[in-house]
């Protein structure tokens, strides 16, 4: 057998790729816009609970994009107490094969993919769903995808106003300090849900409960917004979908399985099924469902995370370490 080798590129190199937002938000696009027209195939991820003493799970998520040529894997691991430790919240590791011989391509550091792909996938979501003429935004949570979520956003609507909470207030107040620095804007870190979202054009859940409860009040949202809640476990209340024109999720196979998510609530007592979904998100990037259509209609958008995103961000990444000499080369066998 010929010798085979394989790409490994570590946080570090990530971080010298220096990818753009425009990378990001590109390279994620091109797996939707494949998942629209069919040309995909993802399975509902799984996960691995070792013990709940732990207070962590693993996810695993599975996916082959054809017009990238890719299949891959990812492993991430989600520990709510990491912070205690120093560390963050997520560890991910992604491995991508060729789909045709099973021989594997690559392995990268997971942890920013994953955080970089959602929050790419919140801000493509939002430039489809939300108004065009957003600019406060509000956001809930502060782990690491909460990052990217605010800095895509706020490249594709440039806010004037940028809130955000979480349930520490040193997170918070570090968060809000970090995004400041980094967007050249003030952003404001409030000390509870309500004075966060009341009035938001954009709302975004990520929070981190150990259980589920109602702390997003339906109530509180703004007629003409959008609302993206992806938490693990739920933070909204029932009758939040009861006020959308539109919902919208990444993979309708992922959200009405498993028992996590910010709307399993409203799957299981029917209130989000086929018959109310409006589209995937892929869809409507394929131009085969309308976005959102009217100035006043209030949308939600679940993701829920695909592979199909992290191979597409993975793949960009490969292909932009082979260009300038980034990573390693290994040997496999």
């Amino acid at each position: 057998m010929k010798p085979v080798y394989i790409d490994f590129l570590n946080g570090l190199d990530i971080e010298a790729l220096a990818m753009t937002d425009d990378e990001i938000l590109s390279s994620v696009e091109r797996g939707l816009l494949a998942q629209g027209r069919g040309e995909t195939v993802i399975e509902p991820r799984v996960h691995l609970e070792p013990d709940p003493a732990f207070r962590g799970h693993f996810n695993v998520l599975r996916g082959y994009v054809a017009p990238l040529d890719a299949a891959g894997v990812k492993i991430v691991g989600d520990y709510v107490d990491n912070y205690l430790h120093g560390l963050p919240s997520e560890f991910g590791i992604l491995n991508l094969f060729d789909p045709r011989t099973g021989q594997p391509h690559a392995i990268l550091d997971a942890t920013v993919i994953t955080d970089m792909r959602t929050g790419a996938v919140t801000a493509l979501g939002a430039r489809h769903l939300a108004r065009r003429g957003s600019k406060v935004l509000g956001h809930i949570g502060s782990r690491g995808t909460a990052y990217w979520n605010v800095r895509l956003l706020d490249h594709l609507f440039d806010f004037d106003e940028i809130r955000v909470h979480s349930r520490r207030a040193e997170s918070r107040i570090g968060f809000a300090e970090r995004l400041s620095a980094d967007l050249g804007k003030q952003v404001v870190a409030t000390g509870d849900w309500k004075s966060c979202v009341d009035g938001a054009d954009i709302v975004v859940e990520a929070s981190r409960l150990p259980a589920p409860e109602p702390l997003l009040r339906t109530e509180w949202i703004k007629r003409g917004a959008l609302v993206v809640p992806y938490g693990t476990m739920s933070a909204v209340e029932l009758s939040l979908t009861d006020i959308m024109a539109k919902i919208v999720v990444d993979d309708w196979g992922q959200c009405k399985s498993g028992k996590l998510g910010s709307l399993r609530a409203h799957v299981e007592s029917g209130r989000l099924s086929e018959r109310t979904l409006h589209a995937e998100l892929g869809q409507i990037i394929a131009g085969l469902k309308s976005g959102r259509e009217t100035e006043d209609e209030t949308n939600l958008f679940w993701h829920r995370g695909l592979s199909l995103s992290d191979i597409a961000l993975g793949t960009a990444m490969l292909e932009k370490a082979r260009r300038e000499g980034i990573g390693q080369r290994l040997r496999f066998a």
